[in-house]
């Protein structure tokens, strides 16, 4: 029997790996000898890079860089093929970087990100995937352009400030002085955000408040942002005012396209054409995916729907298992996925539950286990 196993890591607890692991150790603790496929995948928010990397035998690369607030952070990327450099722009601007205290949109930067570009140029790559979830930053990726080069300037010519706060100065922006071999490289963005730059669904208003922004500091940040995108549009001849997606990552995903000519895309999508999923899953008797947390938003372009919809080109049973489950429609069954199942054996502590997680994964899929070599599926 072969089986393709296929999750999106566990935040704070498993890699995509690890939990594909705890899984395979569960069914063979119970039936050994089927052929196992274990597949680490991703949907281009946090644990991208690793599961790539993982996936495809990449190399993590550490370096230290600018973080959001303007201070050095320890950060990394991936490079896979040898030739692809897999960037998750919250590993240097990313809300997880910051307490609670220190979220400010006004400013926070993306400039650490355009380190970290810079850091894979340097080291011949020119063709890179860049997941944009998890950001801190509200900036239109003004910080992630200086770093890589641009001139982004007020009245008087001199470089606006980091963060939010600098939109609102912007008058001039000049790209002739980006880095000359940018001209060489592509750019995939994951990009599941649909989110505009501006307006009551854009990037300040939806996204502000969660950065550290309050009433005031989302009004004056969508202002703000409005005379970016015009100085952007009047300047460098892109409408990021209704580029579907722009608002993502603070307005990161409208710099992305215009000054790097980047491919906004799903990222599930994104991250299964590198790996190409589909190939394991055409043959497959069973699918088996999860994530940190099932529920009703897991529909909308998560790691388990878009297993279970390649799975169900081919009529394969989906099992989901996830670290919470908390789902109050049938809507993911209607999605592809045919039964969920949550890690949790018992009440405790999110604590214990991040620290056990791979062992309760294991446990979980040897009840699964034998209850499936007891039904007719086992004789696939």
């Amino acid at each position: 029997m072969k089986i393709v196993i296929a999750p999106d890591s566990f935040k704070e607890s498993m890699t995509a790996l690890q939990c594909a692991t705890a899984i395979e150790r569960g069914i063979n603790n119970i039936e050994a000898g089927h052929d196992i496929i274990k597949i680490p995948m991703a949907d281009g928010g946090e644990g991208t890079v690793q599961s790539l990397v993982d996936a495809l035998a990449g190399e993590m690369i550490y370096t230290s860089v600018t973080g959001p607030l303007g201070k050095p952070v320890d950060a990394f990327y991936g490079v896979i093929h040898q030739e692809v450099a897999v960037i998750e722009m919250a590993a240097a601007s990313g809300l997880d970087v910051l307490s609670e205290e220190e979220r400010n949109p006004m400013n926070t930067t993306t400039y650490g990100t355009g380190e970290l570009i810079m850091h894979a140029l340097n080291k011949g790559i020119r063709t890179f995937i860049i997941g944009i979830g998890g950001s801190a930053t509200n900036d239109g990726g003004i910080g992630m352009a200086q770093a890589l080069g641009a001139e982004i300037t007020d009245d008087h010519y001199q470089p606006v400030s980091f963060g939010g706060e600098g939109l609102a100065n912007v008058r001039h922006i000049h790209l002739d002085t980006l880095d000359e071999r940018l001209k060489e490289c592509s750019f995939d963005v994951a990009c599941d955000v649909v989110n505009p730059l501006v307006g009551q669904d854009g990037a300040s208003y939806i996204y502000g408040p969660q950065k550290g922004a309050d009433p005031h500091m989302v009004t004056y940040l969508d202002k703000a942002m409005e005379n970016y995108g015009k100085c952007v549009k009047e300047q460098i001849g892109v409408d990021v005012l209704t580029l579907r997606g722009g608002g993502a990552a603070g307005g990161l995903g409208a710099a992305l396209y215009a000054y790097l000519q980047a491919n906004l895309q799903p990222g599930f999508d994104l991250v299964t054409s590198y790996i190409g999923l589909e190939s394991y899953v055409q043959d497959a008797d069973l699918v088996i995916t999860g994530e940190g947390k099932i529920d009703d938003q897991t529909i909308y372009g998560k790691t388990p729907i878009g297993v279970a919809k390649i799975a169900k080109q081919y009529n394969l049973p989906v099992l989901a298992i996830g670290g919470t489950v908390d789902i109050t429609s049938n809507d993911i069954y209607i999605h592809g996925v045919d039964a969920v199942f949550s890690i949790l054996n018992k009440p405790m502590t999110l604590e214990d539950a991040l620290q056990h997680a791979e062992q309760l994964t294991e446990a979980l899929t040897e009840n699964i286990w034998r209850f499936w070599s007891a039904s007719p599926h086992s004789k696939a």
